[in-house]
Formats: C-alpha cells, sequence, structure tokens
C-alpha cells in the first residue's frame, strides 16, 4: 500500500496511544526527521511519561519542526495528534513553512491498543485513555481535508500498516530535472500574431491545422519555451493564443505558470461573480465564438496550471509576478497569491492602480527569476530578476529571454491592441540639468554603474548622508566625486604584525593580476581637486571644504597654476585630481590634539613615575618584577605611539609646509582615465611642480617573478622601518574587473594609532587577528563602482543630478557601521 507524499511536507501521525506510531516512525522515516511528542518531554522535564510537561514540550517540539521546515526538510510528529486543536497548530506551523501538512492517521483497533500498552511497563495509565483516543480520532476522520491536510492516509488494521510503504512524489513546481535550454517569454494577453513571429525569430517551426491555425511550434533542438502567464485577455485572439500553447504543451514542446487573468478567467467561465474589466470582456466575447469543447478544454487548461516553476536544478524560477526565495519550491496558498499577484505596498498611484512592492530591489538569492505582471518599457536585469511584460497589448513589445544565454530578444507590436491605464513608457519630465530634487536621494534607491551593477542604496543610508551633505558639503556643481574607502590587505598570520604585503600580493595573484604597482602611502589627509580654468574647489572625502575661505582660494589658484601643461595637453577647462593633502595636522589638529595626544600625553607622564616607583620598590626586595616588566613595556610602547603619530606632523604657517601629493587624475572634459595604468597617472601628474606637490615614491611587482615580489616586500620593509605608513598596492593597469582597486599594507609602527600603543602585545594580536573584514572590503568595491560610474557620467555630459546620484551614493554607504580602523 503506498502512500504517497510531496518530497517537501510535514507528517502529522495521527493514533491513539499503542497505535503502533513510533514503530511506523523508526520504519519509513529517519531518526532525524521524526519529533517525538515523547522525547521532547523528556528533553524539558527529564520524563518522558510527565504529561504536566506537555506545554512547554510542544512548544520546543513546535520550535524546532519550523526550524526543519525553513530549512527544505521532512518533518515527522510523532504523537497522537487526536484532537483537532492540537492538529490545528501543527497545520499552522506547516502554513508558516509554505509546506503541505500531510496526515498519516493509524486507526489500530481498540483491543490492539490496549494489547501493546498492557506489555510496556511506562503505559501505566488506564484503558479509558485509549478508548478517549479513538473516540476522538473517528469523530475527526471526515473532517481532516477540511482541517487544512492536503493529504490524509488512513491504514486502519496492523496488516495495511505493515504493507505500507512512503513514497515520495515531486511537488508540482518542481521542475529541477528541466534543465533547458529554455526560451521565456513575457505577457502575451491574446496577441496571437506577435507570439507567432516571436516564436518564428526564435527559431521554432509553426505548425498549423487544416484551418491554418497554428496550434503547435516545434522548438530548435533541445529547447523548450516556458510561458509566464498572463496569455489572455486584453488582446485580439485569446483563443488563438490559447490553442497554440496549450498545443505546445501537450506536445512537450513547453511549459506555462498560471497568471492572474487566467485564474479570473476560469472563474468567469465556471459562472462565477467577477467584475468583467482589464480585458476579460474580449476574452468572454472571444471564446463565444469557439465550440463547447475548446472552452471546456481552454477552461481546464488555464485551471491546471501551477503558480510557479523551479528548474534546472533550482537555478530559474518563473512565475508571473515574481518570487522572494523562501517561497521558491514552496506549496501554499500564501506562495500561490505571490506568485499571481505579487504585493502591493497598500499604496495607489496617481492613475488608482495599486502600487507594488518593489521585492526584486531586495532580491539575494542564487536563482534567476523571470516573471512578468507589471508591464515595462524595456526588460532589465534587477539583482538576477527580470520582468519579461514589456506591454506588447500596450503597443510595445513582446519579449522572451533565452535561458542560460540571458539574451533579450523582442518583437514589437503590430499596433495598440489595448489603451492602458496606465502610459507604458512614463512621461518625461523636463528639467534643467543642473537642478537638484530631493527624491533624487533619498529612500531605497538602485545605481546602476558599469563595474559592478547595481548597488543599493537603503533608505537608513541615506538620511545619514542628507545630514551630511545638506549641512557641510560644498555645491554639488563642484562635487563631481568622492573617493571609495580603502580595504586593508587580509590579515597576516606572521607574529610580529597584522598587516604584511605578502597577503597583498597573494590576493592579486589568485586573481589573475599578474603586475601591481607599490605607492607609497602618504599619511595626510584625502583630498579631491576639481581645478577650473576659473574657480573649482578642493574638498575632503565626505565632501566638505579643505581650507576655508583666502586660504582655500590661495591653495586652489597655486594648483591651478601648476595644472596648465595638463589644461594644454587635454584641452579641457577643468581637471578632477585625486590626491592626499598634508601634513595630517593640516586638516586633523582636532582629533590630534582631543584623541591621540591626549592618549599619548596621559601615558607618558603616569607609566614612567609607575616605572620608577616599582623599581625602588624591587630595588628594596618588593616582589614587583612581572608588574615591574609589564609596566616597562607598556612605558616603551607609549613613548611609541606618541613618536608615532608625531611623525606625520610638522607646523605649517598658511599654505607653508602644506604638501599635495597627487597620485590619479580621475577626469577631465569629456575623458576618464581608469583604463589608462598607474604608471601613466603618475608620469601625468609629475608634471606638477612647484613647492606645493610632492611626488609618491612608487614600486612595480611582477607577482609572477619571485625575485621581484622580494624585492616589494623589502621596499615596505624600508618604508615602514624610516617611519613611513606604509604602501598602497594596486594592480597595475588600474580598473581590472571586481578585484579590489587598492588593498593597504600599513606598517607595525602606524597601527600603533589606530589599535592603541599596546596593541602589539601577543595577547592583543591574537584578538586582532580575528577583525572581520569581509564588510569593509565589499564597501570599498560598491563605492569604488559608484565614483567611476559618476566620472564616466561626467565624462558624458550627463545632468548634474545623474553624477551626484552616485556622489550622494558613496556618501550614503559611509554610514555603514564598520570599524573605522580597519
Amino acid at each position: 500500500m503506498e502512500l504517497k507524499i510531496p518530497d517537501l511536507c510535514l507528517v502529522v501521525l495521527i493514533g491513539a496511544s499503542g497505535s503502533g506510531k513510533s514503530t511506523f516512525a523508526r520504519k519509513h522515516f529517519l531518526p532525524t526527521q521524526v519529533l517525538s511528542s515523547d522525547y521532547f518531554r523528556g528533553l524539558v522535564s527529564d520524563d518522558e511519561n510527565d504529561q504536566s510537561a506537555s506545554g512547554a514540550a510542544f512548544d520546543v517540539l513546535h520550535y524546532v519542526a519550523a526550524k526543519r521546515l525553513e530549512a527544505g526538510r521532512v518533518t515527522v510528529i510523532d504523537a497522537t495528534n487526536v484532537q483537532a486543536p492540537d492538529r490545528a497548530r501543527l497545520i499552522e506551523v506547516a502554513k508558516k513553512a509554505n509546506v503541505l501538512p500531510v496526515a498519516i492517521v493509524l486507526d489500530t483497533p481498540t483491543d490492539v491498543c490496549l494489547k501493546r500498552n498492557a506489555s510496556r511497563p511506562d503505559r501505566d495509565f488506564g484503558a479509558h485513555v485509549v478508548k478517549r483516543h479513538r473516540a476522538a480520532l473517528q469523530r475527526s476522520l471526515k473532517f481532516l481535508g477540511k482541517e487544512g491536510f492536503k493529504r490524509v492516509h488512513v491504514l486502519r488494521s496492523e496488516s495495511e500498516v505493515d504493507a505500507a510503504s512512503i513514497v515520495y512524489e515531486r511537488l508540482l513546481n518542481d521542475l529541477k530535472h528541466e534543465t533547458g535550454p529554455f526560451d521565456v517569454i513575457g505577457d502575451v494577453h491574446g496577441c496571437r500574431a506577435e507570439l507567432e513571429e516571436l516564436l518564428g525569430v526564435l527559431g521554432y517551426s509553426l505548425v498549423r491545422d487544416a484551418e491554418g491555425r497554428a496550434v503547435d511550434a516545434v522548438p530548435p533542438a533541445g529547447r523548450k519555451a516556458i510561458f509566464v502567464g498572463d496569455l489572455v485577455d486584453r488582446g485580439p485572439d485569446t483563443p488563438g493564443v490559447l490553442r497554440l500553447v496549450m498545443g505546445m504543451i501537450d506536445a512537450g514542446h513547453a511549459f506555462s505558470v498560471c497568471g492572474n487573468h487566467e485564474q479570473k478567467l476560469v472563474r468567469a467561465l465556471r459562472g462565477k461573480n467577477v467584475q468583467v474589466r482589464h480585458g476579460l470582456a474580449e476574452s468572454l466575447a472571444q471564446l463565444a465564438l469557439e465550440d463547447q469543447d475548446f472552452r471546456r478544454k481552454a477552461e481546464k487548461f488555464c485551471d491546471g496550471l501551477v503558480a510557479h516553476y523551479v528548474l534546472d536544478d533550482g537555478k530559474l524560477v518563473v512565475a508571473h509576478a515574481g518570487l522572494p526565495e523562501r517561497y521558491h519550491g514552496r506549496a501554499s496558498a500564501r506562495v500561490r497569491s505571490f506568485a499571481l499577484y505579487g504585493d502591493t505596498t497598500g499604496e495607489t498611484d496617481e492613475y488608482g492602480l495599486p502600487v507594488r512592492y518593489p521585492w526584486a530591489n531586495e532580491y539575494r538569492g542564487t536563482a534567476m527569476v523571470l516573471y512578468g505582471h507589471t508591464p515595462t518599457p524595456e526588460a532589465e536585469w534587477i539583482n538576477n530578476t527580470m520582468c519579461l511584460d514589456t506591454g506588447v497589448v500596450f503597443g510595445g513589445k513582446l519579449t522572451a529571454l533565452r535561458y542560460p544565454e540571458r539574451e533579450v530578444v523582442s518583437v514589437a507590436a503590430h499596433q495598440i491592441w489595448y489603451e492602458p491605464v496606465r502610459p507604458l513608457v512614463a512621461p518625461v519630465v523636463e528639467r534643467e540639468p543642473d537642478v537638484l530634487a530631493l527624491t533624487d536621494v533619498t529612500g531605497l534607491r538602485r545605481i546602476e554603474t558599469s563595474v559592478m551593477g547595481a548597488v543599493t542604496i537603503r533608505a537608513e543610508q541615506s538620511a545619514s548622508a542628507l545630514e551630511v551633505m545638506s549641512r557641510f558639503a560644498i555645491d554639488p556643481h563642484d562635487l563631481l566625486y568622492l573617493p571609495p574607502t580603502m580595504a586593508p590587505c587580509a590579515t597576516s598570520l606572521r607574529d610580529d604584525v597584522l598587516e604584511h604585503p605578502a597577503e597583498a600580493f597573494a590576493e592579486y595573484r589568485e586573481a589573475g593580476v599578474t603586475a601591481v604597482i607599490c605607492e607609497e602611502k602618504h599619511m595626510g589627509s584625502r583630498a579631491v581637486l576639481l581645478v577650473r580654468k576659473e574657480g573649482g574647489a578642493i574638498y575632503t572625502r565626505t565632501g566638505r571644504a579643505f581650507f576655508d575661505g583666502a586660504l582655500g582660494d590661495e591653495l586652489l589658484s597655486g594648483v591651478r597654476a601648476a595644472s596648465k601643461p595638463l589644461f594644454d595637453e587635454f584641452a579641457t577647462d577643468w581637471l578632477l585630481i585625486d590626491a592626499e593633502l598634508m601634513p595630517w595636522n593640516a586638516k586633523a589638529s582636532g582629533l590630534i590634539r582631543e584623541q591621540y595626544a591626549a592618549v599619548g600625553a596621559a601615558a607618558n607622564g603616569a607609566l614612567p613615575v609607575a616605572v620608577d616607583a616599582l623599581s625602588v620598590a624591587a630595588a628594596r626586595g618588593v616582589d614587583v618584577a612581572e608588574l615591574l616588566a609589564r609596566t616597562s613595556m607598556r612605558a616603551a610602547n607609549a613613548s611609541a605611539y606618541s613618536a608615532a603619530y608625531e611623525r606625520y606632523c610638522w607646523p605649517t604657517d598658511g599654505l607653508e609646509g602644506v604638501r599635495i601629493a597627487p597620485f590619479q587624475l580621475l577626469a577631465v572634459e569629456g575623458q576618464t582615465f581608469h583604463s589608462r595604468s598607474h604608471l601613466w597617472h603618475l608620469e601625468t601628474l609629475a608634471r606638477l611642480e612647484g613647492p606645493l606637490f610632492q611626488q609618491t615614491r612608487h614600486l612595480v611587482v611582477d607577482l609572477n617573478d619571485p625575485s621581484s615580489v622580494a624585492d616589494g616586500v623589502h621596499w615596505w620593509e624600508e618604508l615602514t622601518a624610516a617611519g613611513g605608513e606604509g604602501m598602497v598596492v594596486k594592480p597595475l593597469a588600474n580598473l581590472t574587473g571586481r578585484v579590489q582597486p587598492g588593498v593597504k599594507v600599513r606598517g607595525r609602527e602606524y597601527l600603533r594609532i589606530i589599535y592603541g600603543p599596546d596593541y602589539t602585545s601577543p595577547e592583543n594580536l591574537v584578538r586582532l587577528r580575528k577583525r572581520g573584514l569581509g564588510r569593509k572590503r565589499g564597501l570599498a568595491l560598491r563605492e569604488y563602482a559608484l565614483g567611476i560610474e559618476a566620472l564616466e557620467r561626467v565624462a558624458r555630459g550627463e545632468p548634474l543630478w545623474r553624477v551626484h546620484e552616485c556622489v550622494f551614493g558613496v556618501l550614503a554607504l559611509e554610514s555603514e557601521p564598520v570599524d573605522p580602523r580597519l
């Protein structure tokens, strides 16, 4: 006797005490799949028969069941479950996990149950308990389906129980074994002619009946079509579309999921009370001209469509309105509703239509999700999802995506078949190119970049950036770029250092980079120089003016004068340069005085005195040797700490003592330079001469040459031994796919400023080696992508708001809670 159950479900065993549920569970399921009420009673009370612990036991059982189902594991509940309220809680667990609940009833005769219990010393309760269980079970049997169980198997004798076997079945939405390739086609809406044309472009051969009607389309070898639903309504030939698609599916040439219009059409054909609008009237009128047999087949076909499919071993999901990852491969009314209708924000737009919840903006799943439902002018990728409804019935296009090739294929609508309530192409709102709007930068946004695709900015990040930008930033007309944060290299495993060039070199070599440039890291403040022939700005990496008033004007004037050769060479009216401005105290004097100098002064004032006192005590014979050694070490660390930050500070008088170290020419009028090697940048910027400028020392390292790598390590050791901060390692070629644009390798003594005087103590180094770098590295890549996008938009002459969108995005990402010491 085969008991068929879905391969993802909650199995509820139902039967009186002694009916054989536990034996049945052990025989047919893995021990890890079975959650026994007896076991959980013992878990919370140390006594499996302690009925007073049942409430707590079932709380824990339900929690574990929910976690298993959430992870996609078949779960079996071994309890009597003869009472409807107990079953209701389990059905609710299944519903929340969007899996099907299945009942297996062991309707074992009373005398058998009593006999089994009599042989077990732990079942000393009276016969009345078993009889009560049996009575409750008999009252429940005919209502199990109505309670919510999708399948009910009843075993009425010992022989049936012994003969039973469990057979797992795929869910209807499980087509993981279908690997493609596929042609996934968007909403057709009765546009038969356009569908036939698209199938022809895709290489399908139409098959026609004696009356010339398309009844099948034979695909190119190995391919199949998948329709995303909404085959019907609005268009000129719903019957023709159904005839063709039904024929393709019957022949094994296609699949189709259900759309909300098919769902409504079925209800209308069955005489249900539905509102005849949104194109339903056209479908009903066209179907009325067909014979009864065709209408019956069309109704059965539409009613049998599945809400979504999971294909190609889970790599592809097709659903009419899309589907978040948590619903993939699940089965429930909630999943079906989302797949057919999507979700809304509860708001309506200016046309009175519901505002759809932008689930795709938050999608992070590995499966590609293809869908339709909400027409868009163009099919565009959003986080590995694509809407293929390009509004053919509204005069747009009928679109397909070739999978796995990711090739979009479209044919134009032959005419506007149905006037949309909301225009397919939103009217263009004209505004001046240099006018900004609050809506450009607020709320959840996705910014498309050429380097990394879409970068998402969350609403709370935007709010944080808006505060900084509105209060402190320079004029947006001059704020064309913000530099990204820089990631540190991987943490070194060497005993004496936290960072070392070997890790940076290895990282790039593993990423396929063959040559890097090591640039001296200047300890100052990052500065962006926008130098115009008239005007400009020099600003920090948070968009604030570097110096106010006359001093800022004087600095900009000096840079402008030195830049004349570059103005001439590039025939431009402006230059955008990335640089470091020194000394550190030129901009960070408050930070140095209040944070670093305060710590250094306190430590250097107290610790030497403590060393002297302990030395006197030791001379008197007091055993303070260990404390004296530790305090002496801390005093030496404190002295090294003060010396470390003092190296990067020197007095300035106006601009006297100020130095600028330029290292990248970002853009000029009509051009960007991230495709030029870093050597080109340093050589080009070396032409900026004068007392303001300091060159950046550098070294090229061939990562395939061990001696060259050794030279790079030795160069870093010399730099840091001489008091330098360290170096930045970058791919020599500059922009190199999705690898880090640069990693910093900081010296042992410089890191004392960052992590504190005593960070080199062995116990502190052990702790610091566990620092997490992932978030910082991800942030660096996203900010870099936004920076490149801003530069490209500037070079293309795009409106200011388009440039500012990227600049603002960099500042917004800076609000991420990342350890500032990294």
